[in-house]
Order: structure tokens, then sequence, then C-alpha cells
């Protein structure tokens, strides 16, 4: 049953390589992935909702090594697990971005926000407890807008082919949320 979801999944994301999202059909997904329909229909309704299955299976993922790093350094955010994000999004560019640029029906990118919000208020509400300090803005919304802000760098690095690295522009984003708008915006010195 994995191989054979794996199996479709690979093929969504190769045929997204080739051509956009919208353009495929559940039958280029069957040749490709040298499955029935029948199978298909056993795991799938529809194409989104492998887009939604990827999306699910890369927030596991990223959930497993956000832990392992969180139990390896409990004193604090290094950047690391910001950094593996974004090589990871670089191993994998198409499903990123068919996922980023809301393919389908939205889904897909809405659950990747949500389960990166819920993962980011959980690692916020650990680290505030842990430091017994209260959070001067409620932790829901700074989750929402780390969020918010790491979609849409990913988004705007992967769909401009900058030549930005994944450490660059992790560190740009680490900057950016460690030292605000303000910061970045203004001179190099401040």
């Amino acid at each position: 049953m994995r191989r054979t979801r794996r199996a479709i999944r690979e093929a969504l994301i190769e045929l997204c390589t080739e051509q956009s999202f919208g353009s495929l059909t559940v039958e280029d997904l069957l040749d490709r992935a040298d499955v029935a329909r029948a199978t298909f229909y056993a795991h799938y309704r529809a194409k989104e909702d492998i887009l939604v299955d990827i999306v699910r299976s890369l927030t596991a993922d990223r959930a497993a090594w956000m832990a392992e790093y969180e139990a390896q350094h409990p004193d604090g955010f290094t950047g690391d697990p910001l950094r593996s994000i974004f090589t990871h999004a670089e191993k994998n560019k198409a499903v990123y971005r068919v996922i980023l640029q809301g393919a389908g029906d939205g889904r897909p990118l809405r659950e990747f926000y949500e389960r990166t919000s819920d993962e980011a208020e959980a690692l916020f509400r650990a680290r505030a407890e842990q430091s017994g300090h209260t959070p001067r803005i409620p932790v829901e919304f700074v989750a929402r807008a780390w969020a918010g802000e790491l979609i849409g760098a990913l988004a705007w690095w992967l769909e401009h082919d900058t030549e930005y690295t994944a450490d660059q522009v992790a560190t740009m984003l680490s900057d950016l949320s460690a030292r605000g708008r303000r910061w970045a915006a203004g001179p190099a010195s401040g």
C-alpha cells in the first residue's frame, strides 16, 4: 500500500516538472505511476489529495527533525532547523513550487500553512515556558506571522530562482525574525 502511494506521489512530482499541475490528469498519473484507476481511487479522490498527502509527509518529516534537534539543543534557536527547511525545499523544488503556488484548490497550501503554524506555536510556547517569560504578543499570532514569513520567503526564493543559497535565505529570514524589519530596512551600520 505504501509503495503504491509513493509511486503515485513520485509520478505527480515528476509530472509537475514537465507540465503545470492544472493540466495534469488522473490518466497522466496512472500512466506514470503504472497503477490502475481503481487502485488510484482506493488511495485518493483527486490529484489535489496527493498534494495534501505530500504536505502531510513533508511536515511530519520536518516535525521529526525539529523534535530531534530541540532535544539536542534545548537552550535555544541556532537557525539550523530553518536552514534544514530551505535545504529540503531546494532539493524538492518541484513539489514545493506546486504547493506554494496554491495549486489545485489551494488546500495543500492551507494545510502547509496550518501545520507550519501549529508546529511553530508549540515550539514558541515551549520556549516561553522553559525561559519563564510571558510573551508580549499572543503566541498564536507570532506563530502565524512567522509561518507566513517562512512561506512567503520560500515562495519568493523558489519562484524567482534567485542566486541566494538555502543558507543565505535562512540567515536573512533568521536575522529578520531576530532583529526586526526596521533593522533589515535600515542602514547597514544600524
